[in-house]
């Protein structure tokens, strides 16, 4: 009797299990459906593109050209990133003006760099201005990076570092500083795809473009001070002069050397003599 109703008992539980699995792989099933859905809605491609433009050209004046650049931009909602300007000498040369003076003459082209922000839209229109404004076009290019799938790939990316903080924090385990540790860096790598999602989002708005340009070469003429110290000497009579007279003065001073050298000097006297003397013996002899 008791086998019987053990038989009977297993027999229940293996049909619970069945039904229980059925639901259970019912659940999955609905469960990959709405992903599947919520992916496909998830994954519609924005167009992403970022321009950037260069050019380099010639201009009459580049002060002037940077302040009317300022202008136009200003006028079409764009900023200056970057400004800056330097002089390139070509040929330096000093000649002689004066005594005491140099005429100097400096050959040197006088160079400038905008690097701008401007709207997207009015990239082109910029552009033909400064087309207008230049002598001369030495280059232009314009490129176009199509950043879409980099900026769908970190949103998604986002929403599953969402979903695995949420589980991380929900989740009931005895390495409580292991579960921090990672719940921070998802935390850390969340916020770095949401900041290069925004600056994706500037640069699509607003294009970069450098614009190098230049004048023409240009001849500075200064009077300096003459710094070649040969040229200021005493002319030749003078130093004449003071040649002789330091020559005098070297002849005393060599007087008073031999002064000082008295007993040496009669005592090489007296031994020349005393040779003389001995020499002429043997001579004679």
């Amino acid at each position: 009797m008791m086998k019987k109703y053990l038989i009977y008992g297993i027999l229940g539980l293996t049909a619970l299990g069945c039904s229980s699995d059925k639901k259970s792989g019912a659940y999955d099933v609905a469960d990959l459906q709405k992903q599947s859905s919520a992916l496909s809605s998830d994954t519609a491609l924005t167009e992403k593109i970022v321009k950037t433009a260069d050019m380099k050209f010639r201009v009459k004046d580049v002060q002037l050209t940077k302040e009317t650049l300022g202008k136009i931009l200003r006028a079409e909602g764009g900023t200056i990133a970057e400004f800056n300007t330097h002089s390139v000498v070509i040929q330096n040369d000093k000649v002689k003006y004066s005594a005491d003076s140099l005429l100097e003459l400096i050959s040197y082209r006088v160079e400038g760099l905008v690097v701008a922000k401007i709207p997207s839209e009015k990239l082109d229109d910029f552009t033909n201005q400064v087309t207008r404004m230049a002598v001369f076009i030495d280059e232009q290019s314009l490129k176009q990076d199509d950043v879409s799938l980099n900026y769908l790939s970190n949103q998604l990316k986002n929403k599953n570092k969402v979903e695995a903080v949420t589980q991380l924090n929900n989740s009931v385990s005895g390495k409580k500083i292991s579960v921090a540790e990672r719940s921070l860096a998802l935390k850390d790598d969340l916020v770095d795809n949401k900041v290069n999602n925004l600056m994706t989002d500037r640069n699509v708005r607003y294009s970069t473009i450098t614009l190098n340009f230049y004048q023409d070469n240009t001849v500075k003429k200064m009077i300096v001070v003459n710094d070649e110290l040969s040229d200021y000497r005493p002319d030749f009579f003078k130093r004449f002069w003071l040649s002789f007279e330091n020559g005098w003065s070297v002849f005393k001073e060599f007087i008073l050397i031999l002064a000082n050298l008295w007993a040496l000097i009669v005592l090489a006297v007296a031994g020349y003599f005393v040779f003389r003397h001995y020499r002429r013996k043997k001579l004679i002899a």
